[in-house]
């Protein structure tokens, strides 16, 4: 994520903001410019806006921003209601029961943070109205209002439907279920990034190039293991002594679609987190003496092409030690509570590969629609 400014008077700006509260301005993200914009009402047209910085475009807000739940906008001569994010959208919560509609507008702040950073790193994005069997879609699902009448929704991927609980935007419950779980982490943001992988997973390894599935399995395991049976183990006996020589995380170890899932998690967060690092100018030189204290400059474009990953984790893992030491001195657990092997660091290595080459074939078209028909399901909680 890169740091923004009020184009109208220099303010710093989160990314979720819709008011500059120095200037009073309506703000609004532009995805195709990447900006977001402070803007003026149009004087011809009511409900349309002219970003500040190009005041020749004529805009409109999303129609979930009437929900307080998007503030990205779309041309004012376009015929889709919704934004890129939210056109990804199948089901959202019913919004007449008490706290769904602050909950949904939690689940899609986290959303659209994974969009900004799927569409930076020019990533497919097809939605079900571009592929109706396997494009990306959404339903953010309550569980039955009672206890017994019906199942708890469990948050999983099948087939490009990415189902995410309602009830994981309470922190609360999100803390209960992590804790039992025995995770060190779990956020919303962390939950779409992994899930999101799975459907990567099928249009980029899958329906890629043989090579490219041959090269995976050399890394992550074969994906034609039991699925099912897999999960079943894990859950039952728990992530193996040494998993973290082999995994980022103890549940990366269950089956290799998993392992794929969670590293191109952690590729986001490290992709995301390095952007914004350096958007503030973050220098980490410890004081410390001794050659085991690491020192960066956190000066690297992790969405430049040519890079290799060895570069990117040359300044993550200084920086991560300095957030997880600042973390501890305000009584929190670490930011990145996550060890990278050499082989964990490979396979971050494998993701980063991949993503550039989907980025560069989408550049010039090269990168091939989805074969319909190939749909191969996987159970939800995934």
């Amino acid at each position: 994520m890169k740091l923004f400014t009020c184009e109208w008077c220099g303010q710093l700006l989160y990314f979720e903001n819709v008011r500059c509260e120095r200037c009073g301005h309506r703000l609004g993200y532009v995805p195709d410019a990447g900006t977001l914009s402070a803007l003026e009402e149009a004087a011809e047209t009511a409900g349309e806006w002219h970003p500040v910085g190009a005041p020749g475009r004529l805009l409109r807000f999303c129609a979930n921003a009437g929900f307080a739940a998007c503030n990205w906008l779309v041309p004012a001569s376009s015929p889709e209601r919704y934004c890129t994010a939210c056109r990804h959208n199948r089901t959202v919560p019913d919004l007449s029961q008490p706290g769904n509609l602050s909950a949904w507008q939690r689940i899609e702040l986290a959303k659209h943070r994974l969009f900004y950073t799927l569409l930076r790193l020019r990533l497919p994005l097809e939605n079900r109205a571009d592929n109706s069997q396997e494009g990306l879609a959404f339903d953010f699902l309550a569980d039955p209002p009672a206890p017994g009448n019906g199942p708890q929704v469990m948050t999983g991927h099948d087939n490009g439907l990415i189902t995410l609980a309602l009830a994981e935007a309470d922190d609360a419950e999100r803390e209960r279920r992590r804790t039992g779980m025995g995770e060190p982490y779990r956020t919303l943001l962390g939950h779409f990034r992994h899930e999101v992988g799975h459907w990567y997973w099928d249009r980029l390894v899958r329906d890629g190039a043989p090579w490219t599935l041959d090269a995976c399995r050399a890394l992550f395991g074969d994906d034609r293991r039991d699925y099912g049976e897999a999960l079943q183990t894990h859950y039952a006996n728990g992530a193996p002594p040494d998993w973290q020589e082999h995994f980022v995380s103890a549940y990366a170890s269950s089956h290799p679609w998993e392992d794929f899932a969670e590293t191109w998690a952690h590729y986001l967060h490290i992709v995301d987190t390095l952007e914004m690092a350096d958007a503030f100018g973050v220098r980490v030189h410890p004081r410390a003496a001794g050659d085991g204290v690491p020192a960066a400059t956190v000066h690297v474009d992790p969405y430049a092409a040519g890079q290799g990953i060895e570069r990117i984790v040359e300044a993550w893992l200084p920086l991560v030690f300095a957030l997880n030491n600042l973390s501890r001195c305000i009584g929190a657990g670490d930011l990145y509570p996550f060890i990278l092997s050499p082989a964990a660091i490979r396979k971050l290595g494998f993701i980063h590969e991949l993503v550039q080459a989907a980025g560069a074939a989408a550049d010039d078209g090269s990168l091939a629609p989805r074969r319909e028909g190939r749909a191969r399901s996987r159970a939800a909680g995934g």
